[in-house]
């Protein structure tokens, strides 16, 4: 066999399986309603909270949390943070503890100066008191239109429907994950289960991680790119919890890109509630190694279900890299690829062009300082690499697109090769293009979608 026939096959995964079931750990409650927010008079108002314990007051969970850096971040947003910041005062706004969670969905309260940021501090203050807990403990998101306000007759009204109902199933968690769509055309959940050590270090306990997530347009990577709640009843406190959240996000929400527009409602929330009954889990160990893997299997579950949803799409593209310089090379050069207009063009009309692929890896660069931080780069590294260009030589490259060698630069560039076959196969749900830089042992992946007309119609009419 020579060089230029060598078979790209996709990169292995060692993560935890999922399955895309909204199942409830133990220690939350959820639920949803329509507060009549959106036009459509879909569900659009969701809460997810702690239970109460004995004494009837909910207990608080470990909550840590990823934002937009968007300059506009929404009114949620900033008061999210300042009420981490409240809990936890070393958490910086990053980790905190929290008893409930509010999702409206219709209005993204962003851009909307103080009356909007009022208006967020109104909801907050009405959640806390249909629920019995305290403002700080509350946590915000809201998603939609751009500089509209919340319609806080509709909130209060709302909130007062739903918070009596909530419960500890799993039906309750489906219907907080059907009222965080927006334009989303299916909703989005995955769950997966671990086994951590009982305090006595001789017994386990199962322990559940269970993730929701919107947001399939204003999709690209930068510290998190939609909302997404996330849940597990481990227990963990903020800043281990906060730890184990960072990299799980940057090796996969900040590798999912739809159309290159970062919203300015971004958000992740994870919260522990402690009530599997397992040991403390504390950084550093196995225990911790295992969560974060349930953590990040999650996230990535649920970034595959957003691309393949993305506003439009009839195809999910999975970018995979091998043979990078390091890690942060090759997700920058997946990042690139999928990001590309040209590519995602090229992907709709199953035209295997892979001179696009090559000229998006030619393009790539680092992502930010803070993000590639969070991925495990140490700080100095982080700062000194961000924006600068991946490492890349094209006569060391090789690229297949859905299983075809299309290209070994080692062999002289372009790889002869069946077109039509290639198109054939770019026709199922996932395309899967993969590269090898030939530098190295680093690998990475990326994801996102094609770019079609009903892209372009939606976004053309989107408030009108």
């Amino acid at each position: 066999m020579t060089i230029a026939t060598r078979a790209l096959a996709a990169l292995p995964t060692d993560l935890p399986q999922v399955e895309r079931l909204a199942t409830i750990p133990l220690g939350f409650v959820a639920g949803a309603g329509i507060a009549g927010i959106k036009a459509s008079g879909r569900p659009d108002l969701a809460i997810v909270a702690t239970q109460p314990g004995p004494d009837g007051i909910r207990v608080p969970a470990s909550a840590a949390a990823v934002f937009t850096p968007n300059a506009f971040a929404a009114a949620p947003v900033r008061l999210s943070q300042a009420h981490l910041t409240a809990t936890e005062a070393g958490g910086n706004g990053r980790f905190g503890w929290a008893t409930a969670i509010i999702s409206t969905s219709g209005s993204a309260n962003a851009a909307t100066g103080a009356a909007g940021d009022a208006d967020q501090a109104e909801v907050a203050n009405v959640l806390a008191a249909a629920l019995l807990t305290t403002t700080e403990q509350t946590l915000l998101l809201s998603t939609g239109i751009i500089g509209t306000r919340l319609p806080l007759d509709r909130v209060r009204a709302g909130i007062a429907s739903v918070a009596p109902r909530l419960n500890a199933t799993d039906a309750g968690l489906a219907a907080a994950a059907e009222a965080l769509r927006t334009t989303d055309s299916v909703t989005k959940a995955a769950t997966t289960t671990i086994t951590l050590p009982d305090g006595d270090g001789y017994t386990v306990r199962p322990v559940r991680v269970t993730g929701i997530a919107k947001g399939v347009g204003m999709i690209h990577p930068r510290m998190a790119t939609m909302l997404s709640i996330v849940l597990t009843d481990a227990s963990v406190d903020p800043a281990t919890l906060h730890g184990l959240l960072r990299p799980a996000a940057a090796r996969t929400w900040n590798q999912l890109s739809v159309d290159g527009d970062t919203s300015t409602n971004d958000t992740v929330f994870l919260l522990a509630s402690g009530a599997a009954g397992a040991a403390t889990v504390t950084a550093g160990t196995r225990e911790a190694v295992e969560l974060g893997r349930a953590i990040e299997a999650v996230a990535r579950d649920l970034a595959r279900q957003q691309a393949a949803d993305g506003e439009g799409a009839t195809t999910l593209i999975t970018c995979q890299v091998s043979g990078a310089a390091d890690d942060a090379d090759a997700r920058a050069v997946a990042r690139a690829v999928v990001s590309s207009s040209l590519v995602k063009a090229a992907a709709h009309g199953r035209d295997p062009n892979w001179g696009r692929i090559a000229g998006a890896a030619g393009n790539a660069t680092l992502a930010d300082e803070a993000v590639l931080a969070a991925a495990g780069l140490p700080q100095g590294a982080a700062r000194s690499r961000s924006g600068t260009a991946a490492e890349l030589d094209p006569n060391r490259l090789r690229i297949a697109i859905a299983g075809h060698p299309v290209f070994d630069g080692a062999a002289g560039g372009p790889v002869p090769f069946d077109r039509e076959a290639a198109r054939a196969a770019m026709e199922g749900p996932e395309l899967l293009l993969r590269l090898d830089l030939g530098l190295g042992e680093g690998t990475g992946e990326a994801f996102g979608c094609d770019l079609t007309e009903t892209y372009v119609v939606e976004n053309s009419e989107y408030t009108t």
